[in-house]
């Protein structure tokens, strides 16, 4: 294993330096991916704290940089599992847990894009920071093959770590709190570090005032505690379910919040849920106006309402990530996992107004203070001596067996989002689902 942080030789030998910018500026470069949002959102605030901190920054979709438009199947198959066949997303996360590795078409994927990713980085870059377990295992085999000369991080969007996360040749993996570096640690991850959460400094804690003026803003009721329910971008997940047995319990007026999805919208106030919303721009004020908020995934949001000092329950969590992430935020004391309706109530009111409620605050804001930031340590990484990356030698004929290898991957996708997206065609929307793959443009 290289050292931490330093150039890489691998098998292909001392990668060729690439020059700085014209200016001379420091260029890094952040790799995440459109699904849902909270890996865009993660890279976001990276990306602005590290401008802030003079760096010149470049933002890089990793589907987009898959061969042959396989990153929008990937996608569209990602969002009917979700979706349409929940029970399949399940089944592919806990088998590629235990095996710990990308399947051999998969495989075959990823080698096929570390030519892209090398034409992507621009002149000057002096790091690589992924958001997402794909980008991190293509970055980590670039650095093992000497194809890539620059550090390369991942940051830990999630709470949970699956063992994708963790891919051999990365440098340094940056984690918002000791329970996933925990976990980072023991699936044999390197130079595991602590930094805190990236979180948008707009997610503060308001004062009376700012709470009644935001309850006004969104229609809320003034003296009714209020339940902030959150589905992710894509609003996945027995939402409907919740939102009822929030309102049936009495606790809490449910507020519910569909991101993308409008059918899910229309069928929540068909349900008689009044505060039914899509997509929500100030998410900030909505906090403000909330009592406690209920999620079912575990990802940016949670961390955005520990920032602005809001109780956490996790419940209904989807199944893989959604489930692990809820047992990891237990752990870590920030989120009350509710595992049966009938705890539902209780558990609410504890949060909203009893010790427990008191004690989630404290720690959700003093996670912030967990470390000394992961811009931080990703600009003291791209500080170590380094290189770039080495031009893409490989011969027509490799290039063409890459090439097939990844179309085949990609023809595979194909037929999975096919085989799922067939069944149960209304389960989504109103209207009958399309086979192409449904593109998302960010969002919580």
């Amino acid at each position: 294993m290289h050292h931490p942080y330093g150039p890489a030789t691998g098998q292909g030998g001392p990668a060729a330096r690439l020059p700085l910018t014209a200016s001379g500026t420091r260029r890094i470069a952040i790799v995440s991916a459109s699904v849902g949002a909270g890996h865009d959102g993660a890279a976001t605030e990276l990306a602005r704290r590290l401008t802030a901190a003079g760096y010149g920054v470049d933002r890089h979709d990793f589907l987009d940089l898959l061969p042959a438009r396989a990153g929008s199947v990937i996608r569209g198959t990602y969002h009917r599992m979700l979706t349409l066949a929940p029970g399949s997303y399940q089944h592919l996360y806990a088998n590629t847990e235990e095996c710990g590795r990308p399947g051999a078409l998969v495989g075959a994927l990823l080698r096929c894009t570390e030519g892209r990713v090398l034409r992507a980085l621009a002149p000057g870059t002096c790091a690589v920071v992924s958001t997402y377990p794909g980008a991190s295992q293509v970055l980590g085999r670039m650095r093992l093959n000497g194809r890539l000369a620059v550090p390369a991080l991942t940051y830990l969007t999630d709470f949970s770590v699956h063992p994708l996360w963790i891919a051999p040749g990365i440098d340094g993996h940056l984690a918002a709190h000791d329970v996933p570096a925990g976990q980072a640690r023991a699936l044999g991850a390197a130079d595991v570090a602590v930094t805190g959460p990236v979180v948008d400094p707009r997610f503060t804690p308001g004062g009376p005032a700012e709470r009644e003026a935001a309850r006004r803003r969104f229609g809320l009721p003034d003296e009714d505690k209020v339940a902030l329910l959150v589905a992710g971008s894509w609003g996945v997940g027995s939402v409907e379910e919740a939102a009822t047995e929030i309102r049936d319990s009495g606790a809490a007026v449910p507020v519910v919040v569909c991101g993308r999805n409008d059918a899910l919208v229309q069928r929540l106030r068909r349900l008689g849920i009044e505060h039914a919303h899509g997509w929500v721009a100030d998410m900030p004020d909505l906090m403000r106006a909330a009592d406690v908020l209920v999620q079912n995934a575990g990802g940016l949001t949670s961390l955005e309402a520990f920032a602005s000092g809001l109780p956490v329950a996790s419940y209904r969590c989807i199944p893989g990530h959604g489930q692990t992430n809820a047992a990891a935020l237990e752990q870590a004391g920030l989120a009350a996992w509710i595992r049966r309706p009938d705890e539902l109530g209780p558990v609410l009111r504890a949060l909203m107004s009893g010790p427990l409620g008191r004690r989630q605050r404290h720690l959700g804001l003093s996670l912030s203070t967990a470390g000394p930031g992961p811009a931080a340590a990703i600009a003291a990484a791209s500080g170590r001596p380094a290189g770039t990356a080495r031009p893409d030698r490989a011969t027509p004929a490799a290039y063409m067996t890459r090439r097939r290898l990844g179309l085949a991957a990609a023809a595979l996708a194909v037929t999975v989002t096919l085989a799922i997206g067939i069944p149960v065609a209304d389960a989504y929307s109103d209207a009958p689902v399309h086979l192409a793959t449904h593109q998302v443009q960010g969002g919580r």
